[in-house]
């Protein structure tokens, strides 16, 4: 009887059910004895640790990337842009005027005294479509020759003129301009009491070069049309009306410039007028100069200016020559 009911509760045990365990199975491969798994399934269990590594790796390095990202922007955040000062300079730099006076002095005094002032002065603006041009010049003089015994000399005006030239450039490339030119100009000693012209043609810059050591190269030349009236009055050595004329025709002009060394400029300008109103008659002005710097603004020249005129007013030979030693300021 014992041993029917030991069976019947053996069997109701073997048919109940095991209750479901909360971890879930661990692989084989870490379940086994090491010893027991083969080759293959080593070298599995080996990659799936492997793959598990990697991507948290992955996660880690996102997480960093994106802490990373979020500090640089708060650091863009707080520091601000940099000023565009080097524009704002070249702006500025580039719509100044450029001054430059001159000033040149001869005085003697003795058995002979002489005495001559000569003043320059220039100024340029360039902005990106125009350039605007001032120049004016002007010198004046007087002599007493020797006196002779029994005689009392008498001083002499010896130069008497002065001139003003307005000059406005349009640019239409980095070469080629198209420009008005309005100037006056008198010089009592060779009888012109007043010249007023005007002008238009086109100028071109064939090159503009800052070299090394702050040497420069620079031409320019110009091609145009310039009408004038000239009035005449004759001041020395007697006082008397004269006929007036008119000029015009076509002008060809040259500037340059050269660096021959640090702070020593060479510069040559160079302007000729062919007449074809009434009289054939040329104008011809050149002036060489050699002007070498003291200081940033301060600089000495030596010019030499030739003006020849193929028809002067009567009595007046046709060149006059002047060797100056200037004192120039740049402002």
């Amino acid at each position: 009887m014992l041993s029917a009911a030991f069976l019947i509760a053996t069997s109701l045990q073997a048919q109940t059910p095991a209750p479901a365990s909360s971890t879930p199975p661990a692989p084989a491969a870490e379940t086994a004895p090491a010893a027991s798994l083969s080759v293959e399934e080593r070298a599995a269990a080996a990659a799936e640790r492997a793959a598990i590594a990697a991507e948290r790796a992955a996660e880690a390095s996102a997480r960093a990337a994106e802490a990373a990202e979020r500090a640089a922007a708060a650091t863009a955040a707080t520091v601000p842009p940099p000023a565009p000062a080097a524009a704002a300079a070249t702006d500025k730099k580039q719509g100044e005027w450029d001054v430059t006076v001159g000033l040149g002095l001869i005085s003697l005094t003795g058995n002979a005294s002489t005495l001559t002032v000569s003043g320059l002065a220039s100024a340029q603006r360039t902005t990106e479509n125009w350039i605007y041009a001032v120049k004016s010049y002007g010198s004046y003089g007087r002599s007493r020759p020797p006196e002779v015994t029994g005689e009392e000399s008498v001083s002499q005006v010896v130069a008497f003129n002065a001139g003003l030239e307005l000059r406005g450039d349009r640019r239409f490339t980095d070469v080629i301009s198209g420009y008005l030119l309005a100037g006056a100009e008198t010089d009592h000693v060779k009888s012109v009491e007043s010249r007023t012209f005007g002008e238009g043609g086109l100028g071109v810059l064939w090159w503009d070069e800052k070299k090394e050591k702050g040497r420069e190269s620079y031409l320019r030349t110009d091609a145009a049309f310039r009408y004038a009236n000239e009035t005449r009055f004759q001041y020395y050595p007697t006082r008397m009306n004269l006929p007036d004329v008119d000029l015009g025709g076509p002008r060809f002009g040259a500037v340059f410039r050269y660096g021959l060394a640090q702070n020593v400029t060479f510069k040559e300008d160079v302007e000729v007028l062919v007449s074809v109103i009434g009289d054939s008659r040329m104008l011809f002005n050149s002036q060489t100069q050699l002007s070498v710097g003291l200081t940033k603004q301060l600089s000495l020249g030596t010019s030499f200016l030739v003006k020849h005129d193929s028809a002067p007013p009567p009595g007046k030979v046709s060149t006059d020559t002047a060797l100056a030693l200037n004192l120039e300021v740049m402002l």
